[in-house]
């Protein structure tokens, strides 16, 4: 099984991608349909609420590289998700696991992914932050704190070789998080699963943590080299082409003491 420890480098951004972000938000022009922003898709969001993700409280210490053990893990619920970003074409051997533990200071997802190939990129920064992650292959949550800013969330980017985005979505445009997430990947060629976690920082998702509030969110994973490739959803997004930016379409997600 090979490892990528990338668990103690926290995740920051060079002067030039500083200097890039500080020039404002940029539109998501020219980025591929998946990365297309779509809000307002004719369906109430009542209707579109089909499903709940569960935190759990992670109750006793992180290992050595700062993660929860697998222990830990197996007392956190998992959602999972194997079909399409319209709900069809369901693919068992590219199932996604996911499931989540928090404490006061940090949110901690873990993917299982189950993969037929494996598509990444060769290179990244020094951080291993990599812009344009989802034009190869992803896991991704999409997380939305204070659900009466629909427009307002965040998005994390994984890859099976340890590569790394986080983004700040506001109305449509995007700007560089800066969150200080740690990763930590797993990529099992035999059984061909991968497997990423990822500590966040609950600064970077909310001003004031309650744990008694409803978030929003959405899991999504990317596979293939070219199109047409598989875009996987927790929560189906439905749209004619594959849209992962699709407020309206997120489950909730609680938090469990």
């Amino acid at each position: 099984m090979a490892k990528i420890d990338a668990s103690t480098q926290i995740a920051t951004h060079s002067n030039e991608q500083n200097a890039a972000c500080a020039k404002g938000l940029r539109l998501f022009q020219g980025a591929p349909c998946r990365h297309s922003w779509h809000h307002g898709i004719n369906t109430p969001r009542s209707a579109m609420r089909a499903a709940t993700a569960t935190a759990v409280r992670l109750l006793h210490a992180t290992d050595p590289e700062r993660f929860p053990h697998a222990s830990a893990w197996q007392t956190a619920p998992p959602i999972h998700f194997n079909a399409d970003w319209q709900g069809h074409r369901a693919d068992p051997q590219r199932e996604t696991e996911v499931r989540l533990l928090w404490t006061p200071e940090t949110l901690f997802l873990k993917f299982q992914a189950r993969f037929r190939e494996i598509t990444v990129f060769p290179d990244a920064d020094p951080s291993g932050r990599r812009d344009h992650l989802w034009e190869r292959d992803v896991a991704e949550a999409f997380l939305q704190p204070d659900s009466s800013a629909p427009l307002l969330y965040k998005e994390f980017e994984v890859s099976p070789n340890g590569m790394w985005i986080d983004l700040d979505l506001s109305h449509g445009q995007r700007s560089d998080l800066q969150s200080g997430l740690r990763r930590r990947v797993q990529l099992n060629e035999e059984n061909r699963t991968w497997i990423a976690e990822l500590a966040l920082p609950m600064k970077c998702l909310t001003p004031s943590f309650d744990p008694t509030a409803i978030w929003r969110a959405n899991f999504f994973r990317v596979e293939g080299p070219v199109e047409p490739r598989f875009y996987s959803a927790w929560q189906p997004t439905r749209t004619p082409q594959p849209n992962f930016h699709v407020p309206e379409a997120f489950g909730d997600l609680i938090f469990k003491e």
